[in-house]
């Protein structure tokens, strides 16, 4: 799908620019580009439910450390690294 916006008599630059996005937003290229872009293979169920289980562990785990004051204190740091 080609899609073109020729300049008219004394139309600006930016008033052609402004018209061809509107034409390529109307078209919808860019919302199939996107879709192409950040397509995301389907995952089988088991697979999500283990990834889900194991996220849900590890926030367990993290809460239980975090109650019993094993993990480093994190004033003073940026994301748990210290500058």
């Amino acid at each position: 799908m080609v899609i073109t916006a020729k300049r008219k008599e004394k139309e600006t630059v930016g008033a052609l620019t402004r018209r061809f996005s509107r034409l390529i937003q109307q078209s919808g290229v860019l919302i199939r580009a996107r879709e192409v872009r950040f397509y995301r293979k389907p995952e089988n169920k088991n697979k999500r439910r283990r990834a889900a289980l194991r996220r849900d562990t590890l926030r367990r785990r993290y809460e239980e450390l975090k109650k019993l004051g094993k993990l480093p204190d994190e004033s003073g740091t940026r994301r748990g690294r210290r500058y």
